[in-house]
């Protein structure tokens, strides 16, 4: 009995122990740490070297690719369609001056020969009035005594006469004009967009017989933006319908699966804003558009094309990445002597992949582009 209450107590005690003498181990035999003084070493930067240069400001807009004639072929006469032209189709091409519509002319050739056998018995009676009239001069000078009266002399009739054939020859010539008629022709070389009358069908003056375009030129309405303008050498008050030197276009669209580019000129602008929009709108011609070449499509009217027109130069000007400039149009700058600065800077132009600053930079200056997260004016820098 005593030995158990002997164990009760030396047990414990002799945990204890061995818990102090494995405490003094771990305290005795652990590695020693050395102190480090905090540094503050200069943040390390990126930087670019600025120079000046002389930049071309172009203007890009957007529009839709439009003919630059578009008429409806209306027939000034009546009657049935006997001859079409071989193209005569929805997309068919045709030259200028082609007959497109022939109407059947029978009619209009009856009336010209009626005209002219009117004019043949105006003739013959023009030349009775005149043997009538001289007929009575010579009796009038050989027995007549005093002033013959007009009608005596046969001058009301011979007046008659004269206006009968030249009624009568007018009637002829307006004969010839609607046989003439019979044939429409094309006013320019182009393309049918819309076909509404058919062989062997009877038309009436007036009627629509198809919806047709030029091919020799098109044209894009390019809206501009006033703040654009003083990028662009446009004549804007020079009474001239046309600008002979005016700026180039590059318009580009994705057609035939791949991006197609075409070359233009802007040839006019209009002469008022855009009451809704307040832009100015510029029109852009390309030359035989549906000239198709071996790496290029034609460019088909109503194709919506981007267009790039080709702007002034400027000097002095200085192309920043995206990233050398914060919101408040500020940058930073790195002296000779490694110290940071915060320069304002008057921005000239914001492009999705670069901005133009007009003032506030020199040539060789160099500007942050990564490595400071919160800049302070003069802080101390390390460049990359």
């Amino acid at each position: 009995m005593i030995e158990k209450n002997r164990l009760k107590i030396l047990l414990p005690v002799a945990l204890l122990l061995s818990g102090v003498a494995c405490a003094w181990a771990v305290i005795a035999t652990r590695p020693h740490m050395a102190m480090q003084l905090p540094t503050n070493e200069a943040p390390l930067v990126s930087v670019i070297r600025v120079e000046a240069q002389t930049l071309r400001l172009d203007v890009h807009s957007q529009g839709l690719v439009t003919p630059r004639n578009e008429i409806d072929l209306i027939p000034e006469v009546s009657g049935k369609i006997i001859q079409l032209h071989p193209d005569f189709v929805t997309g068919g091409f045709f030259a200028h001056n082609d007959v497109l519509v022939t109407i059947d002319p029978r009619d209009y050739d009856y009336a010209i020969a009626q005209a002219q056998a009117q004019i043949a018995e105006a003739r013959r009676q023009l030349a009775m009035e005149e043997a009538q009239s001289e007929q009575a001069h010579n009796e009038w000078q050989a027995l007549g005594d005093g002033t013959a009266t007009a009608l005596a002399m046969h001058e009301p009739q011979l007046a008659e006469a004269r206006a009968k054939l030249k009624a009568a020859e007018a009637s002829l010539l307006q004969a010839q004009i609607k046989r003439s008629r019979c044939e429409l022709r094309a006013p320019f070389s182009g393309r049918l967009q819309t076909k509404l009358a058919g062989l062997g069908q009877t038309v009436q003056a007036g009627e629509k017989l198809a919806h047709i375009y030029s091919t020799d030129v098109a044209e894009i309405r390019l809206p501009l933006p006033t703040d654009q303008l003083a990028y662009l050498d446009l004549p804007l008050a020079t009474g001239k319908g046309r600008c002979d030197a005016c700026p180039k276009v590059t318009l580009t669209a994705d057609f035939a699966g791949a991006v197609q580019t075409w070359e233009g000129r802007i040839v006019r602008s209009e002469g008022k804003l855009d009451d809704s929009t307040g832009v100015l709108y510029a029109v852009a011609e390309v030359l035989n558009p549906y000239s198709q070449k071996a790496d290029r499509p034609p460019l088909l009217a109503g194709l919506f094309v981007q267009a790039q027109v080709q702007g002034k130069a400027q000097q002095n000007l200085f192309a920043l990445p995206q990233n050398a400039i914060n919101a408040a149009q500020q940058v930073l700058t790195v002296d000779t002597e490694q110290r940071l600065h915060i320069r304002h800077l008057e921005v000239l132009r914001n492009e999705p992949e670069r901005i133009l600053v007009k003032h506030g930079l020199n040539t060789g200056d160099r500007l942050v582009t990564s490595g400071i997260q919160v800049p302070v004016e003069g802080m101390k820098v390390r460049v990359e």
